[in-house]
């Protein structure tokens, strides 16, 4: 006959080092009054004597740094900053500058003030350029911008350190930034102390390559002249805006140029706005004055800042100005023949709208920013033969839409590279090679649409 016994389960060992108590913490618990914390009591007297005195002592240390403040406010002087006002219409002060970029009513937190106050020799107010975090276009971003009534906007030692400290807490925060350049590079007097350590001028360099390989947004708006180090920093950007006959960038000025090479040129033809943004390609956009250049510079964050989410609403979302079914009639049955893309584009976009990019340089492919159903995307057009200048162009646009995140889309028309002894000699190959590199890595989503040949 089997027996059958019945046994309690035994408990599971508890951790060595743990209590029986710790099973009640698994039982719940009715929740605790929450004790309120006692008032700190005070024995200060406001209206005591001491507390007026301290009280006259630090008003007094209050307007004596709001005068020092004051005084930096205002660069070289009023004398200077009409003088140099004078030297192109509607040209605006760094701070003027700063005032129109940054969205309305939006606070503009500035970074170290009064930097190389007392320091040098001469003055040299906020270390000759502006810094600091703003709303641009929404979105919070770090501002520098070059004084050119402060010893031309040239950088100091404390100029560089007042700098790098501003990237490096872009950095740190992922802060977009956008630099006012107007600037004579290093100070000549000081250049043994500006170049050749860790943190001296070459980090300036290092950090926007580096804050960009991580997407962060570079953007700077050549307002003056940019020359010798000051001219890196354009071409080091993502984005380059300039002004039209008022912005430069040389390596070397036009007497510089002529005491080593024998060559006469003018500031214009060496290095203005119009040959940069064709001919050079150095820069992405002409701008018509200062104002026109800041709102470029909005458009610009606007478009790098991340794509909407599914879930925006599309009650915003504005249809094309035209209707689609004229795309039917746009594009002609001979591939042969010619059209110009952006009547296409302006058909498939929201509200027709398009932000071209580097309009009078590589013609021969048309790339810009555009919201298709609330989304912005990168759009690329053949109008054309591709020569090197447009894949280039091409190759700068694909790297830019990649590190910030925005889809490609390509409206392909094409017959191919351009043949012929001059386009090898320009390098067609190689650079040809570099827009089907920057497509391979470009890591966003990328559509392609045939609407003509596509061969060549």
């Amino acid at each position: 006959m089997a027996r059958i016994f019945l046994t309690r389960p035994r408990p599971r060992p508890l951790p060595i080092g743990a209590s029986r108590a710790l099973t009640r913490t698994l039982i719940p618990q009715p929740p605790r009054p929450l004790i309120t914390p006692r008032p700190l009591p005070t024995t200060f007297s406001p209206t005591s004597p001491e507390a007026d005195t301290n009280r006259k002592w630090m008003e007094e240390l209050i307007r004596d740094t709001e005068d020092l403040r004051a005084r930096a406010r205002e660069g070289g002087g009023k004398e200077v900053l009409e003088r140099w006002k004078q030297r192109g219409k509607g040209k605006l002060a760094v701070r003027e500058r700063v005032a129109a970029l940054l969205d309305p009513a939006s606070p503009f937190i500035e970074l170290s003030p009064l930097a190389a106050h007392e320091v040098y020799p001469d003055p040299l107010p906020g270390a000759g350029i502006v810094t600091g975090i703003g709303m641009v276009a929404g979105r919070k971003c770090m501002i520098i911008g070059n004084d050119p009534t402060v010893k031309g906007g040239t950088y100091f030692p404390l100029t560089v350190k007042k700098h790098l400290r501003a990237q490096q807490i872009a950095l740190e925060n992922q802060l977009p930034c956008i630099y006012l350049v107007e600037s004579g590079g290093a100070a000549l007097p000081y250049q043994a102390e500006v170049f050749p350590d860790h943190d001296h001028f070459g980090r300036i360099f290092y950090n926007m390559a580096r804050m960009s390989s991580l997407g962060i947004p570079q953007i700077s708006v050549v307002h003056g002249i940019s020359v010798a180090g000051g001219a890196y920093m354009p071409a080091m950007s993502d984005l380059v805006i300039i002004v039209k006959e008022q912005g430069h960038i040389f390596l070397a000025g036009p007497p510089l140029v002529k005491a080593a090479t024998g060559e006469v040129v003018n500031e214009e033809s060496l290095g203005g706005g119009e040959m940069h943004t064709s001919v050079s390609g150095v820069a992405d956009y002409l701008a018509q004055s200062d104002s026109h250049a800041l709102s470029l510079a909005r458009e610009a964050i606007h478009d790098l800042s991340p794509s909407p989410s599914p879930s925006r609403s599309q009650k915003h979302i504005q249809p094309p100005l035209y209707p689609a079914a004229d795309l039917n009639a746009l594009i002609p049955p001979d591939p042969r023949q010619s059209y110009d893309p952006r009547e296409l584009i302006a058909r498939l976009v929201d509200a027709s709208q398009f932000r071209e990019f580097k309009p009078s340089y590589g013609p021969t492919i048309v790339c810009g920013f555009a919201q298709i159903h609330g989304y912005t995307v990168g759009i690329l057009a053949n109008h054309g033969p591709i020569l090197s200048p447009s894949a280039l162009k091409a190759t700068h646009f694909i790297t830019t839409c990649s590190k910030h995140g925005i889809p490609l889309v390509f409206l392909t028309n094409v017959s191919g590279y351009m043949v012929g002894e001059k386009a090898e000699r320009g390098g067609i190959a190689k650079d040809g090679a570099k827009m089907v590199r920057a497509v391979a890595r470009a890591k966003v989503e990328k559509f392609s649409i045939i609407v003509g040949g596509s061969f060549g």
